[in-house]
């Protein structure tokens, strides 16, 4: 099947490294990173996603992650990617542009879809990326 692997975001990780992030998400999902999931980080927009080779309720790990002390301490947020049509990127340098942000997000390998429309806002170095139902399409 063609299904989108199950992804999820997790935004304002900038207080979290890599490093520490993918032992935090091993912690709360119980997965081995690499073997059951992986997970991409974006540093240009504080922005990690992991994607789920390994079935697993997402929706049971976003609100473990949403209850878990360490995320909590870290003011990270988890959401579900593909229940997701836009996400927020934030702290974002003025030197990303729209196009970057969306063939960014388009890459395949970054767990993304089709992405209909990037808002910037660089007064407040954020973004609004919003991505094309794809659920839709049989």
């Amino acid at each position: 099947s063609t299904e989108p692997l199950p992804s999820v975001a997790l935004e304002n990780i900038q207080g979290c490294s890599p490093k520490c992030l993918r032992m935090l998400l091993e912690n709360i999902s119980g997965l081995a990173v690499d073997d059951d999931f992986t997970v991409e980080v974006i540093p240009e927009i504080n922005v990690a996603v992991a994607t789920f080779t390994k079935s697993i309720d997402t929706e049971e790990f976003v609100k473990k992650c949403s209850q878990n002390k360490r995320v909590k301490e870290f003011k990270m947020t988890a959401r579900l990617l593909e229940l997701t049509q836009s996400i927020k990127a934030e702290n974002i340098p003025d030197s990303v542009s729209a196009d970057y942000i969306t063939v960014y997000f388009e890459s395949a390998r970054n767990g993304g879809g089709p992405v209909s429309d990037v808002q910037l806002f660089p007064e407040e170095n954020s973004a609004i990326v919003t991505f094309c139902n794809h659920k839709g399409n049989a």
